[in-house]
């Protein structure tokens, strides 16, 4: 179904109405009356029906009705929406009923529909402010009167035009990776319960995942302490120096959030977030929390790169790391990837993923230029062989793969994630704080590992 708008003499919006429009919308937005809706633009609607296909890769019939020229317009503040069969009467209703209160309002303020277009605003010879222009159907087609063309024919041309320029795939095939899963009865317990664990989320210049990642912990029943390492001045650096080390001997969690510190600087990004935690005091600090109190680390994306850069993974200290040490590198396709990622867990080891399920599918927002996991062979056999490999890039059938649809990055075994030799610290690119209530709802698959509940858990 298509929801149109008034435009005036000039090709503009009729302000009113389409707030009236967009409000009802919204209204059927919370019904489920509309279950996904695509904002037009200067592409047309077969632009906008096939991109609202790609995902799940159903077809659509579109009604011969719908001209040619209407296609592949521009429609530019127009929507696009999904209706349920059960539904549209219900959307005619509520659409029919918000503009005629737009028609009344019409008559206290005269001049908002002067030099309105009916013909625009009709279109392809329908009065109405709503039309049906097709059905989605399952055989995985675009059809169009006599015209049909098979969903994987349209992706193929979608993705192909630019594959040259910005290549999606930089290694052709990818073996699947059997490595099967890794079983423990061996979890390290807190010896140090807390009723209500504190969490030191430390961020630094370019750092831009730290809300989502303390609205995580918060959501599990911790303490956040969110702190800002300031470098203008050699003053600001010891004073951040000191704020860190008081907040590390306050806090249970120490949280290394995502982002870009200092703008991923050349040949290894997280550099500035390492070195600062290399300071003596902060170092000390740290030292104290792991080995005195039982503390726990977790480090995600950005955070992941500062811990591998200082040895807390995959070593569990901080240390210097060696020639063969494992590091992250970047992505094989040599550019920044952002998508949905399939991972699983194939080591319960770690307090972080108690309440996962071993062997369990989870689909997580990923976004790194800088994710590829590398290591010698003795080190990836060492890691599987002691647990520590916590999570790997799956396809769809939750088999871990090489194929850069699923593994996106590169990354040797299709480790995604990686823990300390006790657990306690985590590593991970897949962004699991990226969650909430209306975030990713058309993605299919389990997104929540319970990751930050089973962090605040332990302490309990």
């Amino acid at each position: 179904m298509i929801f149109k708008i008034l435009t005036d003499a000039y090709d503009l919006p009729v302000y009113g109405q389409v707030m009236k429009l967009y409000d009802a919308i919204h209204t059927l937005i919370q019904e489920k009356a509309i279950v996904s809706a695509y904002a037009l633009d200067g592409k047309g609607i077969a632009a906008a029906v096939s991109k609202m296909a790609f995902g799940n890769k159903l077809g659509v019939t579109l009604d011969e009705g719908v001209c040619q020229d209407c296609l592949f317009a521009p429609h530019f503040g127009k929507l696009v929406a999904e209706v349920p069969a059960d539904k549209v009467e219900l959307v005619k209703q509520t659409v029919d009923a918000a503009m005629e209160a737009y028609a009344r309002g019409l008559a206290d303020i005269p001049q908002e529909g002067a030099g309105v277009s009916q013909e625009k605003a009709q279109g392809c010879g329908n009065t109405s402010y709503y039309k049906i222009i097709g059905e989605v159907n399952d055989s995985q087609k675009f059809i169009y009167g006599k015209m049909e063309l098979s969903v994987e024919e349209a992706i193929a041309a979608w993705m192909g035009t630019l594959e040259k320029v910005f290549p999606t795939v930089a290694v052709p095939g990818g073996e699947k990776v059997d490595t099967g899963v890794f079983h423990t009865e061996q979890v390290y317990v807190c010896r140090h319960k807390v009723a209500k664990p504190t969490v030191f989320i430390p961020v630094f210049p370019g750092t831009n995942c730290e809300y989502d990642s303390a609205q995580a912990f918060r959501r599990a029943g911790a303490e956040v302490i969110v702190k800002v390492f300031k470098n203008l001045n050699a003053e600001d650096i010891r004073d951040s120096v000191d704020v860190f080390e008081k907040a590390i001997s306050q806090a249970q969690i120490i949280m290394f959030p995502g982002g870009f510190s200092a703008g991923d600087e050349p040949e290894g990004s997280a550099k500035f977030f390492a070195t600062a935690f290399r300071n003596e005091k902060i170092a000390e600090a740290v030292n104290r929390l792991l080995k005195e109190r039982d503390g726990l680390m977790l480090g995600i994306c950005n955070g992941f790169q500062a811990l591998v850069k200082l040895g807390l993974v995959p070593y569990g200290e901080i240390t210097q790391q060696g020639v063969g040490s494992p590091t992250l590198t970047y992505n094989t396709i040599g550019r920044h990837i952002s998508k949905m990622v399939y991972t699983k867990v194939v080591s319960k080891q770690s307090p972080w993923l108690a309440q996962a399920e071993l062997g369990g599918t989870y689909c997580i927002p990923a976004s790194h230029g800088e994710g590829r996991f590398v290591a010698p062979k003795e080190w990836l056999e060492r890691l599987f062989a002691n647990g520590q490999v916590a999570t790997q890039y799956v396809d769809a059938s939750g088999s871990a793969t090489m194929d850069e649809e699923w593994n996106i990055n590169g990354s040797y075994m299709a480790i995604e994630g990686i823990t300390s030799p006790d657990g306690r610290i985590f590593g991970k690119m897949g962004h699991s704080e990226r969650r909430g209530e209306h975030v990713a709802i058309n993605i299919y698959g389990e997104q929540d590992m319970k990751l930050f509940e089973s962090g605040v858990e332990y302490f309990k």
